[in-house]
């Protein structure tokens, strides 16, 4: 059995009758940019994520720089970001001229340690960029606590999160504001790039709305120099069919992911993820480490299961960064680049698959402890 690491065309053929009738309503009604489907999409998206306000974006990266413009952070400013995450978390700061500030991760759950925080704070630095990674909500009372104290704002980089909580909390509303990916392997995902803001600011949705459209909030009046960044009318029709499924495709990853804890327990060599108390993880994805990683991906390759990497260069070994940061040593975040392999946890894996896999990995680790 071949095990392919997400099926995106069986989450279509899921759903289908509902996206064909979204995307006919769109098309009937002849209105493709910021209509009624981008209106009803944000408010629903909001009411899902406890916050006041969702804002449409072209982008995950949008979203985050945007709210960074928004905030007025620039040259000579600094943001606190993670070790160990995407490059866009870092990539966002760049875009507005300011400088990413790296600090280690929790080796357990590869989120920003908060105890590492403090240390990184500057009388430059604007905001912290916790990061919510693999579908895990960062320890946002701790963050939230140190920030605070520093006059720092909060910018949840949710983009793997969609329906994770932490303590009954949702992502999107934990800090000042949450920017959202719905690239379209995305727990939420359109059908191409798409992205959101959500905030309980109401005069940063309201900057974000005119930065999103030229600056603009009224037409051909520029009072900000904004860029074209619009979530269009027909991803927001097919977000809001698979928004409603999101919750029960969610608690399906979440029964994949119980399985592995269960079935891979003791698998030799294999390290699995740790949940933090109170967390309900969406589960984005399952990641694994080991010492012979590349190994085991080739083995597991070689039994049919497809297995990725993420992010197997961190940031500041990336070409962007490396000439920057040539000095900077984080050890932590650099182990986990080297061992971190992600299973297939989609929802729409069925039960013989997920046994396929288990039954891969756990002979791949014992083959590699041979």
């Amino acid at each position: 059995m071949s095990v392919p690491f997400l099926d995106l065309g069986a989450a279509v053929g899921e759903v289908r009758a509902e996206l064909d009738a979204a995307w006919t309503r769109v098309m009937d009604r002849g209105w493709f940019i910021a209509g009624a489907e981008l209106d009803a999409f944000e408010a629903e998206y909001a009411a899902f994520c406890g916050a006041e306000h969702a804002i449409g974006v072209a982008n995950g990266l949008d979203a985050l720089s945007l709210v960074l413009r928004a905030w007025e952070i620039g040259p000579g400013d600094e943001v606190i970001v993670p070790g160990h995450t995407f490059i866009a978390t870092w990539l966002a700061v760049s875009y507005v001229g300011a400088t990413p500030v790296p600090v280690e991760i929790d080796p357990a759950t590869a989120n920003l340690d908060p105890s590492a925080l403090e240390a990184a704070i500057t009388k430059r630095t604007r905001a912290v960029m916790p990061v919510h990674l693999y579908g895990q909500l960062a320890d946002m009372t701790a963050i939230a606590a140190i920030a605070r104290a520093h006059g720092l704002r909060i910018l949840e980089d949710a983009a793997q999160a969609h329906g994770a909580t932490r303590g009954g909390q949702p992502a999107g509303a934990l800090g000042d504001a949450a920017g959202w990916s719905f690239y379209p392997g995305k727990n939420l995902g359109a059908y191409g790039d798409g992205g959101a803001v959500t905030t309980n600011d109401a005069e940063l949705a309201r900057r974000l709305r005119a930065l999103r459209n030229y600056g603009s909030e009224r037409k051909y009046v520029h009072d900000l120099r904004g860029v074209n960044s619009r979530l269009d009318e027909l991803q927001a029709a097919l977000l809001r069919v698979r928004l409603a499924h999101l919750p029960a495709w969610n608690a399906r990853r979440s029964r994949i992911a119980e399985r592995y804890l269960g079935a891979l327990a003791g698998a030799p060599g294999l390290t699995l993820p740790t949940v933090a108390a109170g967390s309900s993880p969406s589960w984005h994805l399952f990641v694994v480490r080991h010492a012979e990683r590349d190994a085991l991906h080739t083995a597991l390759a070689e039994r049919g299961v497809q297995t990725l990497m993420h992010y197997p260069t961190p940031p500041h070994h990336n070409g962007a960064y490396a000439e920057e940061f040539a000095g900077v040593s984080l050890p932590l975040s650099e182990a986990f680049a080297a061992e971190c392999l992600s299973l297939p946890i989609g929802p729409q894996l069925g039960d013989d698959a997920v046994a396929e896999v288990v039954a891969a990995v756990r002979a791949a680790c014992a083959q590699l402890a041979g």
